[in-house]
């Protein structure tokens, strides 16, 4: 058998009904046995999103859908997969009318959500079918036996279990799989964090023991800064697993923080590779960490809290920070004082538990490699791929520009 290289098309490689052409040409010049995972369509997500909290605009979404999956793949309700569209479409629907009319689950949430990717395999399957690529197929994620620890929400996707579970023989020809949902650890759907669909793949290329992952962007790679500091920099050849890791966590949402965990025991290397220029040698690839002093990248995570108190950490504040799935950066108790940094965004799930003070303008700046620079922020921690510091909002673009020009080359630079 050939070897397996999987692809994995976000939402910004779905923007258009030709944007599926496209992908069938990235398929069909691909080497070895192409495994395809999708995510939803540009912005159905957030759709999908609003309809499960607004009731009115519900009513609107069936019809919408309908439309805007046509569109990218006109035939589809006539087509090989005409039933599985139309099972979808009735599925949402009648989920929506339950949600809207009876007390509101978490699960009829998730069954809402995952439609969107549900439709997106159909779409690119069909479409893939017209274009002559005969061998495509939707695959639900769930439907084959990927595992996610978790009951309704869920942080990683359990391997060990899927691995006893996985429906191999689902995964001839061209599979089109769903991103972002398996079956959680109640037997029902469960679903990742948004960005999702970067961990499904890594999971799907260890299972099966793939030569490659290729996440497909609109980017060429990652730079070592995010453009939005206004310095244009290079792409970064190469990225160990952790650094990418790390990376991901302050500011430069390339990939899914939990992208490279299925990955590192056997060494599966990632290429972040530009869906508009498929044939760019630009591009930049994780693997195995192999130089940890270099300075490779600066992050930056704006929107940070900081929180303190005159005494250790309480147990209701802790419970409710693990019962919410928050990831702190820092969680500091001692007897006499305690601090906890964390997004400003998870800040209202647990700011009731709250009794100390709370710093709202902040940011984590982190420096990925060894920085023997003299830095006068205040330290977060260090690990083995680099330095966090807090930095204060307003400070916030002069340091970042002033740590560039200490860190890499002028000519780097505007």
């Amino acid at each position: 058998m050939d070897d397996i290289i999987v692809h994995k098309f976000g939402g910004s490689c779905l923007r258009e009904g030709k944007d599926i052409d496209r992908i069938g040409e990235i398929i069909q010049k691909s080497e070895g046995s192409p495994i395809v995972v999708v995510s939803a369509l540009w912005g159905m997500t957030d759709r999908l999103m609003r309809a499960s909290t607004e009731p009115r605009y519900a009513g609107r979404l069936v019809q919408d859908l309908i439309y805007q999956h046509l569109r990218f793949a006109p035939g589809l309700d006539k087509g090989d997969f005409a039933e599985l569209f139309q099972n979808v479409i009735t599925g949402i629907s009648n989920e929506l009318l339950n949600y809207s009319s009876s007390e509101k689950s978490l699960h009829s949430e998730n069954l809402i959500l995952a439609a969107g990717e549900r439709l997106s395999a159909l779409a690119v399957a069909h479409r893939l079918r017209q274009n002559g690529i005969i061998d495509a197929h939707p695959v639900g994620a769930e439907d084959i036996g990927l595992r996610l620890k978790g009951i309704g929400r869920a942080k990683e996707i359990d391997i060990n279990s899927s691995k006893q579970q996985l429906d191999v023989e689902s995964l001839v020809g061209i599979p089109i799989l769903t991103g972002w949902f398996g079956e959680g650890d109640d037997g029902n759907i469960a679903l990742l964090t948004r960005g999702g669909s970067d961990h499904s793949a890594a999971a799907f290329a260890n299972l099966t023991d793939a030569k490659k992952l290729v996440l497909w962007k609109d980017i060429d790679g990652i730079k070592r800064l995010n453009p939005r500091w206004g310095i244009e920099t290079p792409t970064i050849p190469y990225l160990g697993y952790g650094q990418a890791a790390e990376l991901s966590m302050h500011g430069t949402p390339i990939i899914h923080p939990a992208t490279v965990l299925p990955l590192i025991s056997e060494g599966i290397p990632i290429e972040i590779k530009n869906f508009h220029n498929p044939d760019a040698k630009v591009a930049t690839t994780i693997g195995p960490d192999l130089d940890l002093k270099t300075v490779v990248a600066i992050g930056c995570q704006p929107g940070v809290a900081v929180i303190t108190d005159n005494k250790p950490l309480s147990s209701d504040l802790l419970s409710e920070i693990e019962y919410s799935g928050i990831t702190p950066w820092l969680m500091k108790s001692t007897p006499e004082e305690m601090k906890i940094i964390l997004p400003l965004h998870d800040l209202h799930l647990i700011e009731s538990k709250i009794t100390g003070k709370i710093i709202h303008k902040t940011a984590i700046v982190s420096i990925i490699g060894e920085a023997n620079i003299s830095i006068e922020h205040e330290l977060v921690s260090k690990n083995e791929y680099g330095t966090r510091l807090i930095v204060q909002t307003e400070k916030l673009h002069e340091t970042i520009h002033e740590l560039y020009h200490s860190l890499f080359s002028r000519q780097d630079c505007k």
